[in-house]
């Protein structure tokens, strides 16, 4: 078994970013990414977001590419969404992703943020870098 240790801070959105990630869907939402990366070896440090986009703190392994992982984390936990909730309002994901690497050192700070998304969009102390998902932002 190789060694790894990589961080990464992902952010993606919601279709058109509509507010689709409400109260009910998002305890579901989370624990279901973070179950799933489990199930394929990755890690989730921190996980937080606000209705239209997410923002994780992952370690994933260099066997499974970042494209690879986001792909599996978008597709599957809509399908979860779409097959689970009563909610009548479809569930889908944009096209595009952000994804920053991280060093040990920074990760602290990097769960601290995540954490706290609704603090930060709330008070307006984002930190617009990190809020990228795509060219169109």
């Amino acid at each position: 078994m190789a060694f790894w240790r990589t961080y990464y801070h992902l952010v993606w959105a919601t279709t058109s970013r509509q507010p689709l990630i409400t109260l009910d869907r998002e305890s579901i939402l989370y624990d279901y990414i973070i179950g799933k990366a489990d199930a394929i070896g990755c890690i989730i440090h921190a996980i937080g977001g606000v209705s239209d986009h997410i923002h994780l703190i992952a370690s994933i392994p260099p066997k499974l590419s970042v494209a690879e992982f986001v792909k599996t984390m978008k597709g599957s936990s809509s399908y979860h969404l779409n097959h689970r909730s009563t909610c009548s309002l479809k569930f889908g994901w944009q096209q595009g992703y952000g994804v920053f690497t991280l060093g040990s050192k920074q990760l602290e700070q990097a769960i601290d943020y995540v954490a706290n998304q609704k603090v930060h969009h709330r008070q307006g102390t984002v930190h617009s870098a990190m809020e990228c998902v795509g060219e169109e932002d």
